[in-house]
């Protein structure tokens, strides 16, 4: 059985080396779909590795309180494409975090309130600025650290702290902010603390801490600002109550809302995944074209496979003479198929790769190499080869050995 297996290889082998050019851009139309399916893999495993490598760093004690609709699959995909902001319509109150601190197994509990303002300093203008509205617990919570400056605090009502980036636009200086003043919502605000720059902008809170600015959210709904709580972010005593904190703020919260549940309570792995599905949804129609390429790929396979068979009729109907069977004829080509699409594959996970490694330089995104990521791109030019090479090798098979003798090319 091996030698025939070592024999098929071989046939299918030299039939590609006689035809190199031929079979190195049918390889490369399968490449192009593998690559594909590895850059976005990669990027989007880099994003959620990212993430839960954040939320790990924190501890385990960490649980965030989010709003959520409870509707079926097909409605959150539809309001994941279709809202601007996920949490636009956020049941969450400043009063909810206030009673989640003030439970027996909770440190710390800090309100995530998000919007976009235009600040103005004395000669700068920052049209569309993230702004956090949140308190300091915050700082405990994400061990936020500090450049210069102290954090927020109630001593200072409207006290601001600013990330390195948009302390860079709105003052000119990634140094020296603290002490300067800017303007916001007819408003002025005093910049007591500037934030360290941070390496991973992308996290599970949806804030990119260097271009945002974040004020008191007391002294923000005090003034009416137009801001609305989109997450609660709270800290357990230990790990070991959680299960049952998770309970005791579930109840709170359904007495405290009259029964509205439309929120969820997440700990652990949970949290790890972006706050909503649009990044998901996005990446899965990207594999989907890429999906679409590596079908174009494997019809390339067939086309070059059936002329393949069409050029060896005459040595098919030889090797059928001397006793070959139409499984052996069977096998042979679909050898030759699974070889092109194994190679392309090959070929696709080192350009994926490489193409992921490149942007890495210029994003935050580092490669996310994973063997899972591997054994799909190659059981995917495995089972491409399969299918789309089935049909040929079916075809030579049930050739018949004399009309096969009579063929010339």
């Amino acid at each position: 059985m091996s030698l025939l297996i070592k024999t098929h290889y071989a046939l299918a082998k030299e039939s590609i080396r006689q035809n190199r050019t031929r079979s190195f851009l049918t390889c490369l139309g399968i490449a192009i779909g593998v690559a594909s399916i590895i850059l976005i893999m990669s990027l989007a495993g880099s994003i959620n590795n990212m993430i839960a490598t954040q939320v790990k760093s924190l501890g385990a004690d960490l649980l965030v309180v989010r709003p959520a609709k409870h509707n079926d699959a097909v409605s959150n995909i539809v309001d994941g494409l279709t809202a601007s902001n996920q949490y636009l319509a956020s049941n969450l109150t400043l009063n909810d975090a206030k009673a989640i601190a003030a439970l027996d197994d909770v440190t710390a509990a800090a309100p995530i309130a998000l919007s976009v303002g235009t600040l103005t300093s004395e000669d700068k203008l920052v049209p569309s600025a993230s702004v956090v509205g949140t308190t300091e617990d915050l700082a405990k919570i994400q061990n936020l650290q500090l450049k210069n400056g102290t954090f927020l605090s109630d001593k200072v009502e409207n006290a601001a702290v600013v990330g390195r980036n948009l302390s860079l636009e709105l003052f000119g200086t990634s140094q020296e902010a603290v002490g300067k003043t800017f303007t916001m919502l007819e408003h002025k605000f005093i910049v007591v603390g500037m934030l360290e720059e941070i390496e991973d902008p992308i996290n599970f809170d949806n804030v990119d801490f260097d271009n945002s600015v974040l004020v008191s959210a007391d002294y923000l709904f005090g003034i009416n600002a137009p801001f609305q709580v989109q997450q609660i972010n709270v800290k357990a005593t230990n790990t070991g109550v959680i299960p049952e904190l998770t309970k005791e703020m579930k109840a709170m919260l359904d007495a405290e809302k009259s029964g509205d549940m439309n929120y969820r309570i997440l700990a652990g792995d949970e949290i790890s995944h972006p706050a909503g599905g649009l990044f998901d949804i996005v990446s899965g129609m990207l594999t989907l074209v890429a999906g679409v390429s590596l079908v174009v790929g494997g019809v390339g396979v067939m086309n070059i496979l059936l002329v393949s068979v069409a050029e060896r009729t005459r040595e098919i109907g030889i090797r059928k003479a001397v006793g070959a069977s139409g499984i052996n004829i069977l096998i042979q080509f679909l050898f030759e198929s699974l070889i092109l699409t194994l190679a392309g594959g090959m070929l696709g996970i080192v350009v994926g790769y490489t193409l992921a490694f490149l942007i890495s330089v210029v994003t935050p995104f580092s490669p996310y190499v994973d063997l899972g990521i591997i054994v799909i791109a190659v059981g995917t030019s495995l089972a491409i080869g399969l299918i789309f090479g089935i049909y040929p090798a079916i075809k030579a098979a049930r050739k018949d050995p004399i009309e096969s003798l009579r063929y010339y090319r």
